[in-house]
């Protein structure tokens, strides 16, 4: 019986187990085996992570691990590793459902993960604390050099509307850490202790095109316009369009004249006063009302439950904040920085101010959007510039989902290294999207969160069966997307890259 037809088998059988009926009354608990028992195989050897035998393919057939030993060179002698095999020690930890470097230690000690693998050992949780150590500046930056490399040969096989336009994301964040004695560390602006890494992806794919760890008193701004500069670097060429969105930390004036020659932009702007009084003398004429879009059900529509915390800041007489309607206008501008001019998008927020039932007074607010982009219109940019929000989903992604913002180590160099390293594993997500051959399925892979990837395509019970130099994975566990776990299988093994 060939693989499809056993995957038909397992869908049929399943999807009679959970066909709707009609049941009649139970006289006892669903959940009702008594008689269980345990025993040990000890002839089969099997591991509930059968998908990492195709992420491992995946590096292997891009090249990943050729062009980590490549740009690194952090061992002296390799006895017995080599520095790709440090990180993708570290990386499949995090594919495998760690969260820490001491999950490391169930792995090494796992003998049917070893041979998934092909290892005959794999480093511990202390050598691995020790290979982080190790790295110097240049050093992560030559780790994110060879990502990037691999980065492109994947952008290369995407198809030509994929490569229309580059959407780049830029924000920093908050890494907190409750030790005492790492270094780098600082308080930040509110009030924890730990590093202030900048953030830079690519929308499209999600990928963490660079992750640069800084300390936590420094302001998002704090070296982005290089981290952008070398953005720039890397898309171009493989992009037709580039742009790069921002909040107002990153609207450095200074450096827009240079961005308007390589792509188009969009950062918001501090509503200083000269800016005020510039909106506030726009004629009533020239501001148009700025409709919210509706929101696209795919069901049918529900009723829409009661909102609690409204009642219960009305009922206590909390001073409450709505707003009653949006305006955009629009006037050139030149910042004292810049020899040319840009668009200037002006938001104007209308604002009740409550209190109970009371209305105080209506509050006006303005909110500023620089861009050099003149061809899309003030709505498109507006939409354009918070659809940015999304970029929050990849960080918290990163904190929660991978856990590479953790701080493992003792120094802001050995743990910029480990951030490096673990969003390799949510690069690899990403990369395991772009090159699966349904492609629906992929762009799904592409946006899905870390958990739900893990459990789908990663966490899969299977044997580990080691023949002459033959390693077979045979996949014991089923959901309904093992048949394109085989189909990607198919795809990577005859695939060819440059």
């Amino acid at each position: 019986m060939n693989i499809n037809k056993k995957l038909a088998k397992r869908k049929k059988k399943i999807s009679k187990k959970l066909k709707k009926r009609n049941w009649t009354q139970q006289p006892h608990p669903m959940f009702k085996a008594s008689n269980i028992h345990y025993e040990f195989d000890g002839r089969h050897q099997g591991i509930s992570y059968g998908g990492i035998g195709l992420i491992h393919l995946l590096a292997q057939k891009t090249g990943l691990f050729k062009e980590i030993d490549k740009n690194l060179e952090l061992l002296k002698r390799h006895l017995p590793y080599h520095e790709s095999d440090h990180i993708a020690n570290m990386a499949y930890n995090i594919l495998a459902g760690g969260t820490c470097l001491e999950d490391i230690e169930l792995l090494r000690k796992n003998p049917a993960w070893l041979d998934a693998l092909g290892a005959q050992i794999i480093p511990d949780p202390t050598t691995a604390g020790d290979f982080l150590r190790r790295f110097e500046e240049q050093d992560v930056l030559d780790f994110m050099s060879a990502k990037n490399i691999i980065r492109k040969k994947i952008w290369k096989k995407q198809p030509e509307s994929f490569k229309k336009t580059a959407i780049i994301n830029v924000d920093g964040t908050i890494s907190e850490t409750y030790g005492e004695c790492k270094q780098g560390m600082d308080i930040s602006y509110n009030g924890k202790w730990g590093y202030a890494p900048l953030i830079i992806s690519l929308a499209g794919t999600r990928e963490v095109l660079y992750v640069v760890n800084r300390s936590g008193n420094a302001p998002s701004h704090l070296d982005s316009a290089k981290w952008l500069d070398k953005t720039l670097d890397l898309v171009s060429g493989s992009f037709e369009k580039i742009y790069i969105r921002g909040d107002t930390d990153f609207s450095l004036t200074s450096n827009f004249d240079k961005w308007d020659k390589r792509c188009r932009f969009v950062f918001g702007m501090d509503a200083r006063n000269n800016l005020v009084k510039l909106a506030g003398q726009i004629p009533e004429s020239e501001w148009e009302f700025l409709q919210k879009k509706p929101r696209k059900i795919k069901t049918q529509p529900r009723r829409k439950p009661e909102n609690v915390k409204a009642q219960v800041v009305e009922r206590r007489k909390f001073k409450n904040l709505k707003t009653e309607c949006e305006h955009v206008s629009e006037f050139e501008y030149r910042p004292g920085k810049c020899q040319n001019s840009y668009r200037m998008i002006v938001l104007r927020k209308t604002i009740k101010v409550l209190k109970g039932q009371c209305q105080l007074f209506d509050d006006v607010r303005y909110f500023f959007y620089i861009t050099n982009d003149d061809k899309k219109s003030v709505e498109q940019l507006i939409q354009f510039y918070r659809n940015r929000a999304d970029h929050e989903n990849d960080i918290e992604q990163l904190k929660n989902g991978v856990s590479a913002l953790n701080n493992p180590s003792d120094s802001l160099i050995s743990n910029w290294a480990y951030m490096a390293i673990a969003s390799l594993s949510w690069d690899l997500k990403a990369w395991y999207g772009l090159l699966l051959p349904y492609r629906a399925l992929g762009r799904s892979i592409v946006r899905m969160e870390f958990k739900k990837f893990i459990h789908t395509f990663i966490q899969i019970p299977c044997l580990i069966i080691k023949s002459g130099r033959k390693i077979t994975y045979r996949l014991v566990g089923y959901n309904d997307q093992v048949k394109h776990i085989f189909k990607m299988f198919h795809r990577m093994k005859d695939f060819a890259f440059p």
